[in-house]
């Protein structure tokens, strides 16, 4: 049994700055690729940024310069700093993690809220 935990989710006014984190846990032989997606109000599920086991990062144009990915093999967890917030930005986070346990599979946080409101 695999989950995926997530935090820092919240309210912040626009160029404010958040921290998302989210911790792999449960039968885990490896981690390969660990990110992030959101999903406003009325709008398909989309990627945010993925980073592989050996640093590769990638974004959508939208956060570019403005959110980072990092990751800590040691701890199986992803993060997402993001800086320079707009409202744009308002919606639920959700952590992602392709992981070998018993099987290869892709899995899901449940999600954390980021409003962004003045």
């Amino acid at each position: 049994q695999v989950q995926l935990v997530e935090s820092g989710g919240g309210l912040v006014q626009p160029g404010g700055s958040l921290r998302l984190s989210c911790a792999a846990s449960g039968s885990i032989l490896r981690i390969y690729v660990m990110g992030w997606y959101r999903q406003a109000p009325g709008k398909q599920r989309e990627l945010v940024a993925t980073i592989t086991s050996g640093g590769t990062t990638n974004y959508a144009d939208s956060v570019k310069g403005r959110f980072t990915v990092s990751r800590d093999n040691a701890k199986n967890t992803v993060y997402l700093q993001m800086n320079s917030l707009e409202p744009e930005d308002t919606a639920v986070y959700y952590c992602n993690a392709n992981i070998v346990g018993l099987e290869r599979m892709n899995y899901w946080g449940q999600g954390t809220q980021v409003t962004v409101s003045s």
